[in-house]
This record gives structure tokens, C-alpha cells and sequence, in this order.
């Protein structure tokens, strides 16, 4: 019987297609040192297997791990086996771009180079997954055989060598869960959870013999550690949006940065169907959620509660306005823009009608707040008296009316010239509005001025504006820009 180690050395003379004679080790030597590993072009159809060895060599290794099993060697066959595979399998790896470095692990990736290694590794792990380990499985089974006596050292030699490049490969997955969770990071872990996911029947079975157990598993704590990620940075938004300071004040009332970067945010988040999945394993919705909404699916609440907690941070922000008029002005835009973002789009399907009902009854309200703030006094001013008043007391009364109206009309259109509404829709909704109430107010006002006995003699002194000059200068409200700071509306 030849002894453990002619055999092996046969093994892995056979399996580089050499003999084991020192002449061939001489000419060999040496070779490839030094030299680059180019990358390879990726398939975009994973359906192939790959025949890594000729059918004679398969054959002949066949022979001899028959041989070295039936000695009694099956472990030790199967470790000089794997140990070729797996260098094997790690080159491949490498012409992918994939390295197995760790740097995912320990965070050693800059953002650049994070979305660059992390489109390499989802490449690397799909053909790893769908090519390389299938084709692995098959040769294994053909230089082993089927039979039940040669079935462990199969599985055997299928794990040693899938160990190292599935544990880099999911080491990389895990490493980019255990990382920050910083808002921003959100769409690059999706893309991994993504990749996971969709490979997870093929690890299955894979990976399903004792041997390889612990691969499996691992794979699916990955996962879920991606979705616990996931939902993390979830949270730390909302700790974000509370964290925001309420300090200097948007001008003119305008849009807030962070009320356009947390609406454009979620509209990007929710456009990915498998958020809703990540947040369907998670089934505790957070404390204070509005519970009209607790039928819904957990995304949807999660949604709505971020919301939430914008607008109450914005609330905090519309303090700082003096003006109470400003203040409404300002939670009418920012409102306004919530509602808009959410209806049309996949946030409008998953909030429901009832929740853009509620939020746009809001901004109206908003809209009462600043017609009041801004303009009862003006038209308390040109209420008319109904009392039978002497002609001298009446004259007295109007003029001194009307100085109040001009006064405060005039500090008000230069004031509120400068304020800013963002939604053209909403600002001539406004401007109509004001016109609707002031200028039937005015008109009437100036009928009984003129018609107060000697009043024409003084009428060029007090009238400082026409009808249509109110209308145009109603007309020439909110000019200012409504959009503070960059990024997209």
C-alpha cells in the first residue's frame, strides 16, 4: 500500500496537471512572481458551471481519493484537496476585484472607496454564490463520488475549501453592518442586504451539510445584522432631526435644509421595495406613533413618525420668528412641502389618503394663522360705525381710520414684500386670499368717505392708495427667495 504521503503528493501533482518529478518543480519554480492579477469582465448570466479540470484529471483524482479514503485517509485527502481548490477560488475572487482585505471591517473605507469595494463584493459574492461554489459542489462530488463511504470526505472538502473566500466575502457584509450609521450610509448597506438576500436560497442549499452549517449560519446572522443596521440608522435620524438646533431663522419664512433633506431622503428610501421587508422583521413601532396608523405596515409608521418628529422640530425652529405672521408663513411652507412630497409618490401609497387629508388641513390652518396675524387689524380699522354721528365727528372718525390703514398697509407690504413662499400655487392662493378680504373691505370704506359732506376738499391728503393701487401692492407680496441654503427642491 503506498503510504499518506506519495499519495498526496500524487493529488496534487495530478490536480496542477504535472508530474511530481523534480524537474518539472525546477522549471516551475519560480513562476509568476511578482506578476499582477489581472481583473476579470463580469457575466451578467450566473446560469453556467464551470469545469475547472480536464475529465482525464478528474478522473484520475478520482482514483486516488477512492484509494486514500478506502486507507483510511479521507481527512487528510481532503485537506491536500481543499487546499488547491481553495487557491484556486481565492484568484478567482481577486480577478473580480474582490481582495478579502477586512478594511469593511475596521471601517477603513472612505466613502469613494466604499461604494467602489462594495459594487466589487456584491459582483464577487454573486458569482462566488451562483458560479463558483456550484461548480466547486460538482467537481467535489465527481472526485469523491456519491457513494456513502466517500460522502463525508465530498462535504469535507466543499467546506475547506469555500471556508476562507465565503468567511472573507461575509466578513466584508458584516463589516459594513457593524459600521457607522450615519444617515447617509443607508442606500450602500441596502445594496449589501440586498445582495444577501436574494442569495440566500442558493446558500441554503449550498451549504446546508454538517460541514457547512456554520457557513449558512453565518450568512443569515449577516443578514440580519444588515437589517438591524437598517432600521439603526432610522433611529439615528431621528435623533438627528431632535438634535437640530433652532438658531438663526430662514429668511422670509422660507424652506428649511432640513426639511428638504429629510423629505427627499425618505422619498429615495422609500423607492427601494426592500425597505419594507427590513422593517416587516421589526413589528415594534416606535413610542407616541399616531395610532390611526397602526394598521399599517411597519415602514409606514416608521415613516410617519420620522414626520412626526420633523414637524415637531420644526414647530421649535417657527419660535424664532417674532412676527407670529412670519411664524405661520413659515410652518405653511415647510407644510406645504411635506404634503407635496409625500402625495404622487411611493410615500403617498404607503401613509394612505386620510394621513395627506390631515397634514394639508395643517398647512390651511397655517394659512388662517397668518390672515389673522397679519391682517384683522387692518380690516378692524376700515370697519364702519352704523351710528347716526354728526357729520363733524363722522369726518373726524374716517380720516383717522384711514391714517391707521395707510400706516399699517404700508409696514405691512414692506415687510411681507421680502417674505418668501415657495409653492407658486400657494402664494397666489394667498395673495387671492388677502384680496378677497381687504379689497371689498376697502372699496366700501372708500364709498362712505367720499360721501361724507365736505370731505372731497380733503380727500387728496388722506387717500394714499386707489383700489388698484392696494391690489398691486398686494400683488407684490412675497418676493423673497424661499429656499435657504443648497440641495434639490
Amino acid at each position: 500500500m503506498d503510504s499518506f504521503d506519495d499519495v498526496a503528493n500524487d493529488l496534487s501533482s495530478v490536480e496542477n496537471g504535472t508530474d511530481n518529478d523534480e524537474e518539472v518543480e525546477e522549471e516551475g519554480e519560480g513562476e509568476g512572481e511578482g506578476e499582477e492579477i489581472p481583473v476579470a469582465n463580469v457575466v451578467s448570466d450566473y446560469n453556467v458551471i464551470i469545469d475547472a479540470l480536464p475529465s482525464g484529471v478528474i478522473n484520475d483524482l478520482h482514483e486516488i481519493s477512492k484509494r486514500m479514503v478506502g486507507a483510511g485517509y479521507g481527512k487528510e485527502c481532503s485537506l491536500a484537496y481543499s487546499i488547491c481548490r481553495r487557491e484556486f477560488l481565492e484568484e478567482s475572487l481577486c480577478r473580480l476585484g474582490f481582495t478579502g482585505d477586512g478594511k469593511a471591517s475596521v471601517g477603513g473605507l472612505s466613502d469613494d472607496d466604499s461604494e467602489v469595494e462594495i459594487d466589487k463584493w456584491i459582483k464577487a459574492i454573486n458569482m462566488a454564490v451562483r458560479v463558483f461554489y456550484p461548480s466547486e459542489r460538482r467537481l467535489c462530488d465527481r472526485v469523491f463520488g456519491y457513494s456513502s463511504g466517500t460522502a463525508a470526505a465530498a462535504d469535507l472538502s466543499f467546506m475547506e475549501a469555500c471556508r476562507v473566500s465565503s468567511m472573507e466575502l461575509l466578513n466584508f457584509a458584516n463589516g459594513i453592518a457593524m459600521g457607522s450609521r450615519a444617515p447617509d450610509r443607508l442606500f450602500k448597506i441596502l445594496d449589501v442586504y440586498e445582495a444577501v438576500k436574494d442569495l440566500m436560497p442558493e446558500i441554503e442549499v449550498l451549504f446546508a451539510d454538517q460541514y457547512c452549517l456554520f457557513i449558512r449560519n453565518e450568512a443569515v446572522g449577516v443578514w440580519k445584522r444588515l437589517g438591524e443596521s437598517i432600521r439603526g440608522i432610522f433611529m439615528e435620524l431621528e435623533n438627528l432631526i431632535r438634535r437640530d438646533p433652532a438658531k438663526a431663522a430662514v429668511p422670509g419664512g422660507g424652506l428649511h435644509p432640513i426639511t428638504r433633506y429629510v423629505m427627499n431622503y425618505l422619498r429615495a428610501a422609500c423607492s427601494r421595495p426592500t425597505l419594507e421587508q427590513v422593517f416587516d422583521e421589526n413589528v415594534v413601532p416606535p413610542v407616541g406613533v399616531d395610532r390611526s396608523l397602526s394598521s399599517s405596515s411597519p415602514l409606514a409608521v416608521q415613516m410617519a413618525w420620522i414626520m412626526e418628529v420633523l414637524e415637531s422640530n420644526l414647530e421649535a425652529k417657527s419660535k424664532i420668528y417674532r412676527d407670529p405672521a412670519l411664524s405661520s408663513v413659515f410652518m405653511m411652507n415647510n407644510g406645504r412641502y411635506i404634503v407635496k412630497k409625500v402625495k404622487d409618490d411611493e410615500l403617498g401609497s404607503l401613509l394612505g389618503d386620510d394621513w395627506v387629508r390631515k397634514h394639508s388641513a395643517k398647512v390651511r390652518q397655517y394659512h388662517v394663522n397668518y390672515q389673522r396675524a397679519s391682517w384683522n387689524k387692518i380690516l378692524n380699522a376700515l370697519k364702519l360705525d352704523n351710528n347716526n354721528l354728526s357729520p363733524n365727528v363722522a369726518s373726524k372718525g374716517m380720516k383717522e381710520k384711514l391714517k391707521i390703514f395707510n400706516s399699517q398697509f404700508e409696514e405691512i407690504c414692506r415687510t411681507q414684500s421680502t417674505w418668501a413662499i415657495f409653492d407658486e400655487q400657494l402664494k397666489e392662493e394667498l395673495k387671492v386670499s388677502v384680496g378677497g378680504h381687504l379689497l371689498p373691505a376697502y372699496s366700501n370704506f372708500l364709498v362712505r368717505f367720499q360721501n361724507i359732506q365736505d370731505i372731497q376738499k380733503y380727500a387728496d391728503k388722506h387717500l394714499k392708495f386707489s383700489v388698484e393701487d392696494v391690489e398691486a401692492r398686494i400683488d407684490g407680496l412675497f418676493q423673497g427667495t424661499a429656499v435657504s441654503g443648497s440641495g434639490r427642491k
